[in-house]
Order: structure tokens, then sequence, then C-alpha cells
């Protein structure tokens, strides 16, 4: 199912991967695979104008192969390393494409699109931990990303807790992780949703495997009893 919203159409393909359009024809994908998990493996549109990497988890050059064009714009948060990575063979700069390397909390323009970054982390002192008590994603290993586009800002915030830094932002679209575990949850979500206000919520990073099943319906009447705007793709 395609969610239509303002002037883009939003697709989701599972885990943190999502398509948006934009109504003159600029295409991005949000960490697009991997493909391990289905995720686009029965996909080659290779239409995308914007292609962004949250961090090395979603770090697939496969399916950025799969959906960027030939002269696509690949924006990858600078602690990508292949070589961290089971499976991937290529750095992103031996992509064929034009590849930018980018910090979180940075803002910057690519053409008609305005781009911003934000941190990305779990709290060491919080339950998103591993056995040992280490964060699944360290502070400085990842990013958030939002992007405009004809006028609406979409805002995937990457794997991530939710942050007070997030409760600052002003976004039209609000695309947040609710699977918990590595993650913030759906209450979470929902709390951060309330602060926020964006005009539509649509969750992402749920139901892909086991360790992140999460009850979408709850999370939906959760954040519509709140009053905002929420809707389910898929």
């Amino acid at each position: 199912m395609t969610v239509r919203f303002g002037a883009i159409t939003i697709d989701w393909f599972g885990l943190a991967s999502v398509r948006l359009e934009g109504q003159t024809g600029a295409v991005i994908y949000i960490d697009p695979g991997p493909t391990e998990y289905g995720i686009l493996e029965d996909q080659t549109p290779r239409d995308g104008d914007l292609i962004l990497v949250s961090h090395d988890h979603h770090y697939d050059p496969d399916a950025i192969r799969r959906v960027a064009h030939e002269n696509a714009f690949v924006v990858v948060h600078e602690s990508v390393d292949a070589e961290m990575i089971d499976g991937p063979v290529d750095q992103p700069e031996q992509l064929p494409y034009e590849v930018e390397r980018v910090r979180a909390d940075e803002s910057f323009v690519l053409g008609p699109l305005d781009l911003f970054t934000t941190p990305a982390y779990n709290d060491p002192a919080g339950p998103h931990t591993d056995a040992d008590g280490n964060p699944y994603h360290a502070e400085g290993a990842g990013c958030g990303f939002g992007v405009t586009i004809d006028g609406v800002t979409a805002f995937w915030p990457g794997d991530t807790d939710a942050l007070p830094v997030h409760e600052e932002l002003a976004v039209d679209l609000f695309l947040p992780p609710i699977g918990g575990t590595y993650t913030m949850d759906r209450h979470d979500a929902a709390d951060l949703a309330a602060a926020m206000v964006p005009d539509l919520v649509l969750p992402l990073h749920y139901d892909t495997f086991e360790e992140i099943a999460a009850d979408a319906d709850a999370f939906v009447v959760d954040v519509a009893r709140r009053g905002i705007p929420v809707v389910l793709e898929g």
C-alpha cells in the first residue's frame, strides 16, 4: 500500500527501508535493505535520485544498486565501514555513484531538497543494551535524516532512543521506529510524537524479525488518542 501525504507518496518495504516520491518527480530512498530480510529483493526500480544510509546495520551495497539510478547521489553516515559488516564488500566510496559522508547534526541543500541529520544512539544507561551492558547503537555510530521534498519535511530518526533533540524538530511526517529492543518502542515513539506534534505519523522498523515485533495497531490507537494523525503502511 502506498500512503499519500500532501505532495508526496510513501512506500515502506520493511525494517527502515522507505521510498519517498515528490509531486515534481524526485525519488528518495532511506536505508534500502538489507536484502537478507527480503527487503527489495524482488525490486529493481533504479529510480532513486537520493539514497540515505543512516548507519552500518542498514548499509547494503546490493540494495543501493537495486534502487539508485546511474546519476544518483548517496549520502552515508561517516561511521559506516564495510570492513566491519558481515556480507558487504564495497565501501560506499567504491559504489558507482557520487557519495557524500555526513556527521550527525548537519544541514545542507541538494538541488531542490533540504536535508538535515540528527544524532541517533542508545543511552548506555537505558534498556537498549546487550548482555554486556553495551548500547546496541553507540553515540556517533549513526544518524537520523530529515528531508524536505515539495514542501513536506519527513523525518526518520534512525535506530535510536527517543532523544531530547527530537522534541525540538518541526516536521510534517514523522517516521519513528517502534520495534523496541534496538530502538525506541511504541510507547516511547507515541510519547515523542505527542511532543513533536507532526501532521502525520507513519511507524517503521517493526515486525521484520522477532526481536522487533510490535503491536502496531495499539500504537495507532495510542497516537490517535493524543489527537495526532497516524497511519500504517502495509
